[in-house]
């Protein structure tokens, strides 16, 4: 009996804000992989699709991480 290889799925942390009517999203493991939208189903649509373009054109541009949590903090 053959076994199947199961690709196991990467997970990215996205990191999201909102600036002038925008949606915009930053990839935190890819340097440099970021888009916008209006809404946030655009976005999550378009961050997909930047991830992809960004692992095919540079591979080595993922770095693995742990996300540990998002902090405030005030000045």
């Amino acid at each position: 009996m053959k076994s199947k290889k199961t690709r196991r799925k990467k997970e990215f942390t996205v990191i999201v804000w909102r600036d002038e009517g925008y949606y915009i999203a930053s990839v935190a493991e890819i340097h440099g992989c970021h888009t916008q939208a209006k809404s946030l189903d655009g976005l999550m649509r378009n961050v997909r699709e930047v991830i992809e373009l960004c692992l095919e054109t540079d591979k080595e541009s993922y770095i693995p991480m742990e996300f540990v949590g998002v902090h405030r903090v005030g000045l």
